[in-house]
């Protein structure tokens, strides 16, 4: 049987018990974020060419390139298109047409793509760079990739966010440990000044900022005032309102070889037609006391340690983690979490519980390559992961934080992107 026939087999049966659970995942309508909206879609990545575990962004007028990928399960090649769209600091889109932010031709042909080679499962890897020869972008601010089929914009693809600087300010900032008592063990503080802040009627309304832990969209801090402004300068040093639970250091599954086992991964099978990778059950880590280790901050690395040119000759496999529980939670669901999920929960990435074995239990079905992950507990009714329900929280944990600052300037009809920080808990730059 065509391997890529048992494939869809197997998949669908993952996906029909994931679908039947709540009426939620259903949705397929369009959105102002990272999302997939073809089942056979996969890995796909956005970052600065040459940096592929950065941040998604570039500055204006500069000669750095954002890069676009992803996978498509299948033999053929599709016939994909993009645009993008200018987005507000909410994401939702600009009152701008498309000649006021796009040089060139709103909508193109994606034609960078290739065969895998030398592969178990036949892929299809697609590659867009901007800017290219065809459309370049001329303001800064909050912007989404959009690709479909066909020249269809009925029938999406895939979209992507993304971040275009206009620096105006610079930012100074510092992560410490919460100044609440209560929270002093468990949470991180984020304090930082803009200097040389560009000409603004009302700081308190024009400008906007953002907070993210780790690239992170779902716990957002967003709307922070200026406590103090003295000269030139805007002053955000809170005691509360800058405060993120400092989770755990990530998890992680090296799967870049088939022929050796790495540390979490406790055998490795050949189960025709792909390989499969059986992690070692994980434990709780709610009330564990604080262990440092190395990762990359909830990113993934595709790669496979034995191949030339790891985009098309990295495979995909199998790979099942478990999480041994007592019994299922009753008011929510359990969830691989990290950007390997867009740091989103949704139905491919829910556990299931195993009464027999007394274990949640997720099978994925990934690119080689090397995963960071945490586990994270949606409660029902809540749009917001809670990571530290299962790995706990502890301030010395190793954290990137992004700082965006957005400057609605009353004579444009646009949200400037006129400064963007990241900044290490440990390594501050």
């Amino acid at each position: 049987m065509n391997k890529f026939i048992i494939l869809h087999i197997v998949y669908s049966i993952f996906s029909f018990t994931l679908y039947a659970q709540d009426d939620y995942f259903t949705n397929n309508t369009f959105r102002y974020d990272n999302y997939i909206y073809k089942e056979n879609i996969k890995t796909p990545l956005t970052y600065r060419e040459g940096f592929e575990l950065s941040y998604p962004f570039v500055e204006l007028n500069n000669t750095d390139t954002i890069t676009f990928t992803f996978d498509e399960i299948s033999d053929n090649i599709e016939n994909y298109n993009y645009t993008f769209i200018h987005c507000n600091s909410n994401w939702q889109p600009s009152n701008l047409s498309e000649n006021e932010f796009i040089d060139g031709f709103y909508e193109n042909p994606v034609t960078n793509y290739k065969q895998s080679f030398n592969t178990l499962c036949n892929y299809i890897h697609y590659k867009i760079s901007l800017p290219n020869e065809n459309i370049k972008l001329k303001l800064s601010g909050n912007y989404l990739l959009f690709v479909y089929e066909n020249g269809d914009k009925e029938k999406p693809v895939l979209t992507r966010r993304f971040y275009v600087v206009e620096t105006k300010t610079e930012i100074v900032a510092s992560v410490k440990h919460a100044t609440q008592i209560d929270l002093m063990k468990s949470h991180q503080e984020i304090d930082f000044t803009l200097h040389n802040v560009f000409t603004c009627n009302d700081p308190f309304s024009d400008i906007k900022i953002v907070l993210s832990q780790n690239g992170r969209f779902d716990n957002v801090i967003s709307n922070l005032k200026p406590l103090f402004i003295k000269d030139n300068e805007l002053i955000y040093n809170y005691e509360d309102g800058n405060i993120f639970p400092a989770t755990s250091e990530f998890r992680n599954v090296d799967a870049k070889s088939v022929k050796y086992q790495t540390e979490h991964v406790q055998y490795i099978e050949y189960e025709k037609p792909f390989y499969h990778f059986y992690l070692y059950p994980d434990e709780k880590r709610t009330f564990k006391v604080y262990f440092q280790s190395q990762d990359i901050n909830g990113k993934y690395l595709v790669k496979n340690s034995l191949g030339i040119n790891s985009e098309i000759e990295a495979d995909y496999l199998f790979v099942t983690f478990s999480l041994p529980f007592d019994a299922p939670m009753v008011d929510g669901n359990i969830y691989v979490f990290g950007a390997l999920s867009d740091w989103q929960c949704k139905k491919e990435n829910m556990l299931k519980y195993n009464f027999k074995k007394k274990s949640y239990e997720l099978t994925l079905f990934l690119k080689q390559g090397f995963y960071d992950y945490q586990y994270a507990y949606m409660k029902d009714g809540i749009n917001e992961a809670d990571v530290g329900f299962i790995e706990g929280n502890h301030y010395q944990t190793e954290n990137d934080y992004l700082i965006f600052v957005y400057w609605h300037d009353i004579t444009s009809k646009y949200d400037k992107l006129v400064g963007l920080k990241v900044i290490n808990s440990i390594n501050p730059k």
